[in-house]
């Protein structure tokens, strides 16, 4: 059996701020963005959670590679630190695992939110760690409540505004289950399409009725219209679903088998002269880094 290779050295270690260099160069403004004001709030209240990232020492200068943590750096800096804990990399790769890893979902960060509390951090404080509106956090711990179960499970993996769960719990049940199968059928998880179904829903279908003033009912065709509509939509979702697999698979095929024919110079240059239009296509296909271009 082959041993397992770790990627960096299991203990971390605590390094000087002058012995890191740079791989990147950081922008003028960084310090007014959201996210770096955001990360420099988690330190100050909670400290540093996640390590720097380093490559091993070189030899020749006795300076570390800072593969990443650039803006967690920047925010020690400011915070008056000289030194921080470091992970050091056994490879002298960049570490961009950021850009592959999952992001937390609507859901777990409220369970998150809700367990914290639960073991005595005030809102007040998290929303200083977090550097964010007191009002957000607390409507981030009640994400969901009023939202039936089998919502929360349909959710469970997808990223959406509080406010999309203020506009489902007005609803009942049935309800609430249709419009997020309409709402992830649509890849759109939007306020604005969330209002529109909720327009779009019949009195009986509300926990609490809206009232029935002249200007209401003048747009009752409009809201009928908009159900109709909207019904049909999902109906014509459910159909590309049920072929979107086969689909995908018959267009990497296609992109495959057309990057192996521009490999035959004869062919190439064969479609350069009688089909020119073609062999441009054919050449977007194969240089497509995904499907959806």
């Amino acid at each position: 059996m082959s041993k397992v290779v770790f990627s960096f050295v299991l203990k971390p270690v605590l390094v000087e701020f002058d012995k890191l260099l740079l791989c990147k160069t950081l922008t003028p403004t960084l310090q007014d963005t959201y996210k770096f004001r955001q990360v420099k709030a988690s330190i100050e209240e909670v400290g540093l959670i996640e390590p720097l990232t380093i490559s091993t020492v070189d030899r020749k200068t006795g300076q570390h590679l800072l593969l990443d943590g650039h803006i967690r750096l920047t925010a020690l800096k400011e915070l008056g630190e000289t030194q921080a804990l470091c992970l050091v990399a056994n490879d002298d790769e960049t570490y961009t695992y950021n850009n592959r890893v999952n992001r937390l979902s609507s859901v777990q960060e409220h369970l998150m939110i809700r367990r914290a509390i639960e073991r005595g951090l005030s809102p007040e404080r998290l929303a200083k760690a977090l550097s964010l509106n007191l009002q957000l956090v607390k409507d981030k711990m009640n994400l969901l409540d009023g939202v039936c179960p089998e919502v929360i499970e349909m959710l469970k993996d997808r990223e959406f505004s509080a406010w999309i769960s203020k506009i489902l719990r007005r609803m009942k049940p049935t309800r609430q289950i249709e419009c997020a199968e309409l709402m992830i059928s649509a890849n759109n998880l939007t306020i604005t399409y969330a209002r529109a179904l909720f327009a779009a829903t019949s009195q009986e279908m509300l926990v609490s009725p809206k009232g029935t003033s002249a200007s209401q009912a003048a747009t009752q065709e409009q809201i009928t219209k908009l159900e109709r509509e909207t019904a049909n939509l999902h109906e014509r979702y459910r159909i590309v679903e049920q072929s979107y697999g086969d689909d995908v698979l018959s267009l990497s095929l296609v992109r495959g088998y057309t990057k192996k024919l521009l490999e035959n110079e004869a062919v190439v240059g064969f479609l350069q002269k009688k089909y020119p239009e073609f062999l441009q296509e054919f050449s977007s296909l194969r240089n497509a880094v995904a499907l959806d271009q």
